[in-house]
């Protein structure tokens, strides 16, 4: 089958499962409600999603306690927004997302990412800061494409923005409780309201815990690893000293101590990509990695002022993040002729990182009542960390500083009473460093460049817009000095950049009670930055390919087929295609693995696969069902699915390191208050228990990790 003509039958599947759900309400008998407003910030201001010129999704705070009721950490986001997949390597404390299928699979703490996540508007750049526990989270923004303009470097692919609950002189609490098997149990809340007149606060707190549930038939240690204590906090103090005036303090503190990934030697079978019979979920044979330890302690702190001036708001934005940690591992998943499949050797790894990161942002932005709009700013970010692997033979560490500043501008304009056009710009100046420390090796990289975006925004009526994006955007360079404790040199990769062209529709039809956005879109991508892991040297290697092509589309579809149904369903697909004849990376260790792509001097020639952990399509679908029982309560029935497409987990192909057609869903029954006031159910996660191959490790056997158990409970929550 042709590109285009899977292109074709994946646009007709997606289109037939949101029209699925239009023709759901035959059978309603009363009149449905219409749908609620979803108010986004993706241009940095408070809009309805519905009127932004950005592929963007939102999952509410409400879905997102039902996808994290097992006590999963991040990656529980992945494939739940089409577009976005999330996958790690490092447990739960380093997590790599991709969007539109540019992503960057480098495992080190250092490692660079074209997807940007934000925290409360503070970038969290290293990937330990990006695994920052997900609760009393309002709502999470998915912006889709580059976002250079309002959101600078390290967002070719764009952005994930975490948004959590503010503080209000109206008193506000609400609390969950879950528990279930393996001992899974979470407490999440928050409380706050007035202190004093114009001064509010608000707390919030967090603790997750898993019993450790799988033996190490090797020492012989039942219930040795898999488990994990976490535990967060967070204080908000809001106040108005003036009419015009709000400051926001914000402190947060996270701790985690746990087990690092679970690697599992030769599950996979040369010449398949199926898990065999050497999984066994509840067993392990570890005669290295100390106990797969992880601990990491994080805090933060951050301080926004908004101050109108009437006509023009003011925000200035200060933030310090900081912490340090380290992961253990047996790297190699097994012990020599002890276990399935061969092993040649042992390998025990441990990577440890201390870091600090400051930024600055200030920008002016006026109101929005006239035709003209617009926002300028200036941003500033600096970053100071080290991290240090020990090999085990080998110990080396070394230094990261990175220093950047940008000014931006944005500018939109209605044309009319149905077209506006945006555009802006942005100017960046991004400077790297790496000592190897104790060493006389030093590494510099810097580079400036313009991102930039134009839109145009067009009501065709009160119920549907159409919009058109192109953006120009890059990531910055990048250093790699992991392979120093393999006495190799450190790695460079230059800047890679973006143009992206995108259009869209966006709808509200059937009296408000279906919205129905999507998007097409492609991209090319000069000078792509990718990393070779693993292979017979196990090397973790930057390099450029010349050129990077993508196309595909998203559909975001919610619909209230009645007032007592909620149903909401995704559907993106992503080609992607490395571009470069002359790029060979190596393939796996000791000729495991059956490598599909040509073999130039035993390197695998790339040209034309897919970027790493790009899944071809990923689809999504939930539904919320209840019934009115007695005087303001509910019996409910809630229900979340998704399921991926092909996903190559490295540079080259091969018949065994890649995943296709996995799936995962959840279930949620109970009954509740209709007001919100409490809630209680029972819950599971991952209900058919799928073990579904996340990633592997390919330098000297076919080892792999995998998703997380199904886990089954139940849940208490209250709010008022």
């Amino acid at each position: 089958m042709t590109t285009q003509a899977k292109l074709r039958n994946s646009a007709a599947f997606g289109v037939l499962l949101l029209a699925a759900a239009v023709a759901a309400p035959a059978f309603a008998q009363d009149a449905p409600t219409a749908l609620d407003d979803v108010i986004v910030t993706a241009q940095k201001r408070s809009e309805n999603i519905q009127d932004v010129p950005v592929s963007v999704a939102a999952v509410s705070g409400e879905k997102l306690q039902s996808i994290f009721a097992a006590g999963e950490d991040v990656l529980a986001l992945s494939s739940r927004v089409p577009g976005l997949y999330v996958e790690s390597s490092n447990g739960r404390a380093a997590p790599r997302f991709y969007i539109r299928g540019l992503g960057n699979a480098d495992f080190d703490l250092a490692a660079s990412q074209p997807v940007s996540v934000i925290m409360d508007d503070v970038v969290l750049e290293n990937v330990v800061l990006k695994s920052s526990p997900i609760y009393d989270i309002d709502h999470v923004e998915v912006l889709r494409g580059p976002q250079g303009t309002l959101f600078g470097r390290n967002t070719t692919a764009g952005i994930v923005k975490f948004d959590t609950v503010k503080p209000s002189e109206e008193f506000k609490a609400n609390g969950s409780a879950t528990y279930g098997t393996y001992g899974s149990t979470t407490f999440e809340g928050g409380v706050g309201g007035a202190i004093a007149p114009k001064l509010a606060f608000r707390v919030s707190g967090l603790y997750q815990h898993r019993d450790d549930y799988i033996d190490n038939t090797f020492t012989g240690v039942k219930n040795a690893i898999g488990g994990y204590d976490e535990k967060a906090a967070r204080l908000q103090i809001l106040a108005s000293p003036g009419e015009n005036t709000d400051v926001l303090f914000n402190a947060h503190t996270r701790s985690l101590d746990g087990t690092a990934a679970i690697f599992r030697a030769n599950i996979l079978t040369k010449g398949s990509n199926e898990i065999n019979s050497n999984f066994d979920r509840d067993k392990v044979n570890f005669n290295g990695g100390g106990g797969n330890n992880q601990k990491y302690d994080v805090s933060g702190t951050s301080l926004k002022i908004d101050h109108d001036f009437g006509g023009a708001k003011l925000t200035s934005i200060s933030a310090y993040e900081g912490g340090k940690g380290f992961s253990r591992g047996d790297i190699d998943g097994g012990v020599g002729a002890l276990n399935p499949g061969v092993i040649r050797y042992d390998s025990d790894t441990q990577d440890s990182i201390k870091l600090e990161q400051i930024s600055q942002e200030v920008r002016l932005a006026s109101d929005t009542d006239g035709k003209l709009a617009w926002q300028v700013g200036g941003y500033y970010f600096k970053s100071d960390f080290t991290v240090t692997t020990d090999a085990g033979f080998n110990k080396a560490a070394v230094r990261h500083k990175n220093t950047a500043w940008a000014v931006f501008g944005q500018g939109s304009y209605q044309v009319s009473d149905a077209l506006k056009v945006t555009a802006g710009v942005r100017w960046t100046d991004d400077d790297k460093d790496m000592d190897v420390v104790g060493t006389t090796t030093t590494v510099s990289v810097s580079d400036s460049q313009a991102s930039w975006d134009l839109s145009a925004f067009y009501a065709v009526n009160d119920d549907v817009s159409l919009y058109a994006k192109v953006a120009r955007g890059f990531r910055g360079p990048s250093i790699q000095g992991r392979d120093v404790v393999f006495f190799s040199a450190p790695s460079v990769a230059q800047s890679e950049t973006i143009l992206s062209w995108e259009a869209g529709v966006k709808s509200e039809l059937l009296e408000r009670r279906l919205r129905l956005n999507g998007a097409v879109y492609t991209y090319t991508i000069d000078d792509p930055q990718f990393t070779a892991v693993g292979g017979l040297t196990n090397t973790t290697m930057l390099l450029n390919a010349k050129k990077g092509e993508a196309y595909g589309f998203e559909l975001d579809g919610e619909f209230k087929v009645t007032p007592n149904l909620l149903v909401t369903a995704g559907y993106s697909y992503s080609h992607t295609e490395i571009k470069d004849s002359g790029l060979l990376v190596a393939p796996c260790g000791s000729g495991m693995c059956t490598v599909t792509d040509p073999l130039v001097g035993g390197l695998a020639k790339v040209d034309g696969n897919p970027f790493p952990n790009a899944p071809e399509y990923i689809l999504n679908f939930s539904a919320r069902y209840n019934v009115p029982v007695g005087d303001g309560g509910e019996l409910f029935a809630e229900t979340d699915w998704f399921r991926q497409g092909y996903t190559n987990l490295f540079l080259y192909e091969s018949k065994e390191f890649y995943s296709k057609n996995t799936f995962e869903g959840g279930l949620k029954l109970g009954y509740g208050r209709t007001d919100g006031a409490y809630e209680v159910a029972v819950f599971a996660r991952n209900i058919t228990n799928e073990v579904n191959l996340r990633g592997a490790i390919d330098f000297h056997n076919l080892t792999g990790f995998v998703n997380e158990p199904r886990v089954v409970g139940i849940s208490l929550s209250a709010r008022r």
